[in-house]
């Protein structure tokens, strides 16, 4: 099993930036993970946000190409979520998925294919 670990949220004013941080650890070989960033604003449902595998290959929401970038510290097992140009619509719940393997990023995205879950960080931007 895996555990994840979400952190760096907060409240931020729109316009602003924030990189959350999401560690996994347990029984990983080779460094192989996949993991990907969802949210859940309230009285939404889930969105995917960006899912990375484990070949580095990248899948990210339509609607947030270019404002959101995830990348990923091998070395460390952990996946960063990098949020600029944050706009109020962006606050929710944002939590991280972890998993040895993906079915691909795509679907990881759409299905949530994922495991092992963290419990969430809360970003809140204010206008």
């Amino acid at each position: 099993p895996l555990v994840v670990v979400e952190s760096g949220g907060g409240s931020v004013q729109a316009g602003e930036s924030l990189r959350l941080s999401c560690a996994a650890s347990g029984n990983i070989d080779d460094n192989r993970l996949c993991m990907g960033w969802f949210r859940k604003a309230p009285g939404k449902e889930r969105e995917g946000v960006a899912v990375m595998d484990t070949d580095g290959t990248t899948e990210y929401a339509d609607s947030l190409k270019g404002r959101f970038t995830v990348s990923r510290d091998p070395a460390k097992d952990i996946l960063y979520l990098t949020m600029n140009s944050l706009q109020p619509e962006d606050t929710a719940l944002y939590y991280c998925g972890a998993d040895t393997s993906c079915p691909s990023a795509k679907w990881a995205m759409l299905l949530g294919t994922f495991n092992f879950w963290g419990q969430g960080t809360q970003v809140t931007v204010s206008s």
